[in-house]
Formats: C-alpha cells, structure tokens, sequence
C-alpha cells in the first residue's frame, strides 16, 4: 500500500485514548515514525505495541523528541503544546478516499458496520473507530480501500474534514459547551454537508427491516446509514444485506458482558437521554431492568438531569454514580444526585440509589439482583468496570 506518511515523525500526547491510538496505528502503517505519552495504561495501547510503537506512561508529560510534530488530545490540550487531534485526523482523511459517519448517537455502530462490510466483501478497508471492534480485531484499521472514520462534532472540528461521503446519522443537542442550541448543531452540519461530494442523512431513511445480530430499534437506524453509505461505494443491497447480518456488535454497545447466579448483566455507552431510552428499549422485556448510571460531563448533567431521569424510567431499579468529567472541570452543585432527586420526583416509591462511587453502586446492585434479572451498567466514563465486579460478585 501507498507510504504518504514516509519520513515523518509523530509524537502523540494522550495517545492510549479511542481516537489518538487510531490514527497512532493508521500513521505507523502509512510510513510515519510514531511514538507517544500518556498518563495512564489503556487497553487501547496493547495493540500499539504489537506493531512497536514507543510509548511512555507516567503523570507528567515528557518533553516531546527533539524535531517531532507534536499532536495532543482533547484531554491534555491545556498541558501540551502542539497540534491538535483534529489536525491529525484532517490530514488523515485527506489521504484516502473517506467516509465519515458523524451525528449524536449511533456513529460507532454505524462506522464500525461500514468497515465491517467492507472487510467481508473484499474491499480492503482502513478505519479509525472509537470503540473495540471485536469482529474487526480493534479500533483501527490499515487497508489499502475506504477510509471509515468515526467523527466527532463535540468541539465543531469535524467542519474541517473534507470526506468523499460525510454521513450524519441524526442531530441532537448533545455537547452543551459547544452548541447554544439545536439550531446550531443543524447550521453547523449542514454547512459541513455542503461541502462534500455525497452524503447520506440519517434521519431522511426508513428503518431496515432485515436480519441483525444487534438488537433494538436504533440499530435498525444504524443499518439503514451503513446500507445507504455501501451503495455510494459501488456496493449493491443484495451483496451487503447478509454480510451485515453477521454484524456482531462495538465493544460498550449493548454488550453482553456475561451471566452469573441467572442475572444477565450488560454494559452500554448511552449517556445521552435518547440513547437510554433506545437501551432500555432494547432489552426490555418482561425481566426486570437494574440500571447503574454513571453521568458524563458536568455541562450534560446540569442541562439534562430531568431527561435523563425520565429516560431511566422505564427501568425496574437504578443507581446513579457522580459525574465523570472528562475533560471538564467541577461545576458547584452539580453531581449525578441531581438525576437521583428528578427520578424520585418523576416516580414515586421507584427503588433509586445514589452510589457516588462506581463500586459503591457495583455493591448495590449486588445487594439487589435477583435471578431472573437484567442488569445494565451505562455511561461514557469507567462505569463499565462494575460489570466485572458484579459478576464475580454473583459467581
């Protein structure tokens, strides 16, 4: 394949995240000299270090490699100087024939059944996911074909890709600190479709009715973009429809974590009023639904505490952790308790538990499971360690 990184070398500040390991394997494979920092060991870097990138592990960033172009993440933009990850990314997409899947909810599944598919049917495909993709053997992806990219319009970045195929799976008021309004969010996407030579609007499609391993509604949604994305690519329906039925799903998304003592226990990203109620949805059942909720974002919460306890409704019992907060900072006031008091107050007598710390709401749950039962940890931060510790708990 084609080196259009040959000669290069790239230093990556935050480089075990989703995103930064992506385009660290994706630069490796297309010629770049790639090495990296980051604060703490992720899964993410075992893949990295197959393909032996260097990489460096402690609380305080080094000094980059004399002569190296630096790249930082989102997370650490304030403590390293450099070029930012969407630079990286840009440049990226600008390299290959690309497809970007964007939109408030759904784009992982959604990019991650565009490469899917592509990889079975023989097309070679690269990709740069934000997510395990087991079927697909991680994140990232290497190929000579498409380039599949997840992107992200948290901090309006993704305006400055320019893709063959930009795909918007639906638009919500989702990033608080970066959008006023919906509005916004619909101006900002629109003047980004533009500029583009094809595109496929989610929210324009019928739902696909077909065969899918992934359950619910709003993987129906999902499939319809990917169908629609693969004809744009010179694939028929008749040639994707049974390969995408053998998709089996991206790490955190309706993941089926294991069984133990007859509780069924998953583990989900939604974080988003609209992707819990899509969740729920789709395990609900006549089983009773026990959630853990971690919030993610201090802003989210704060703007969405209410819709967020009316999304969790629909579940039997729930715990709610504090807040992650990513990459902001504390906001006085607000911590997850105030979707503990919406949810009290939106349904009485509902068994609800305010469990600051992620272990704390593991032992809850513990204490509250019973055979027969559906167990869902949900959020965006490290809530999905309560699933391990809750199976061992039961086994």
């Amino acid at each position: 394949m084609p080196s259009p990184l040959e000669g290069r070398r790239l230093w990556l500040a935050g480089i075990g995240g989703a995103g930064m390991s992506a385009y660290a394997a994706l630069a490796r494979a297309w010629g770049a000299e790639v090495r990296g920092w980051d604060r703490v060991r992720t899964p993410y870097l075992d893949q990295l270090d197959e393909i032996g990138i260097e990489i460096e592990i402690s609380d305080e960033p080094p000094a980059p490699p004399d002569g190296w172009e630096v790249f930082v993440s989102t997370a650490f933009a304030a403590r390293v100087p450099g070029k930012s990850r969407a630079e990286l990314l840009a440049e990226l997409v600008s390299l290959r024939e690309a497809i970007v899947v964007a939109g408030a909810h759904g784009k992982t599944t959604t990019s991650a059944m565009i490469a899917f598919c592509l990889e079975r049917l023989g097309r070679d495909p690269a990709w740069l996911i934000g997510a395990e993709i087991p079927q697909l053997g991680g994140n990232a992806g290497t190929g000579g074909g498409w380039l599949v990219v997840e992107g992200d319009e948290s901090d309006r970045t993704i305006a400055s890709l320019r893709p063959r195929v930009a795909v918007v799976t639906n638009i919500d008021l989702d990033h608080h600190t970066t959008f006023g309004s919906r509005a916004e969010v619909v101006d900002m996407f629109t003047s980004w479709l533009a500029q583009v030579p094809q595109s496929v609007r989610g929210e324009e499609l019928v739902p696909y009715d077909g065969p899918l391993r992934v359950a619910g509604e709003h993987n129906r949604r999902n499939a319809a973009c990917a169908i629609a994305t693969l004809e744009l690519t010179g694939l028929t329906r008749e040639q994707v429809e049974p390969v995408l039925a053998e998709f089996g799903g991206a790490a955190r998304r309706l993941e089926r974590r294991g069984e133990a003592a007859g509780v069924e226990v998953y583990d989900d990203y939604a974080h988003h009023p609209a992707e819990i109620e899509a969740t729920l949805a789709a395990l609900g059942d006549d089983r009773r639904l026990v959630v853990l909720f971690q919030p993610h974002l201090y802003s989210r919460t704060r703007h969405l505490a209410r819709e967020l306890a009316a999304a969790l409704a629909a579940a039997h019992t729930v715990a709610v952790t504090d807040v992650y907060p990513a990459r902001e900072a504390p906001v006085e006031n607000v911590t997850g308790k105030l979707v503990v008091d919406a949810l009290t107050e939106l349904r009485p007598g509902m068994t609800v538990a305010w469990t600051p710390s992620v272990e704390e709401g593991a032992a809850f749950l513990r204490s509250v499971v019973r055979p027969g039962d559906r167990v869902v940890t949900m959020g965006a931060g490290d809530v999905d360690q309560a699933a391990a510790v809750l199976l061992e708990a039961l086994g």
